[in-house]
């Protein structure tokens, strides 16, 4: 599971979907947004995040499950794919989001 900060969520999420970002979620394929918090104060981000990457894995789960049960993508429809981007069977290409 992947916790950051980000000042733009959806172009951090296309960074990701897309693989632009060299690292841990390139690295483990991490592609979905299950989970997401909204503050315009940067330094309390700073500390949520902090505050999650120090909880185990359980405890990262249950915030999820709370708002997310089902753990669906949140970025599910943020962007367009073009026809162009499906394979013969109307599959997304592998990397394009």
């Amino acid at each position: 599971m992947y916790v950051g900060v980000t000042n733009n969520l959806t172009r951090r999420v296309h960074e990701h979907k897309r693989k632009m970002v060299p690292g841990f979620t390139e690295k483990y394929n991490v592609n979905k947004l299950v989970y997401f918090e909204e503050t315009s104060d940067v330094r309390a981000a700073i500390a949520r995040e902090k505050e999650i990457k120090k909880w185990r894995r359980e405890k990262k789960n249950n915030l999820v499950i709370a708002d997310n049960p089902e753990w669906r993508d949140l970025s599910d429809g943020w962007f367009e794919i073009s026809p162009f981007d499906r394979d013969d069977n109307g599959a997304i290409r592998e990397g394009v989001v």
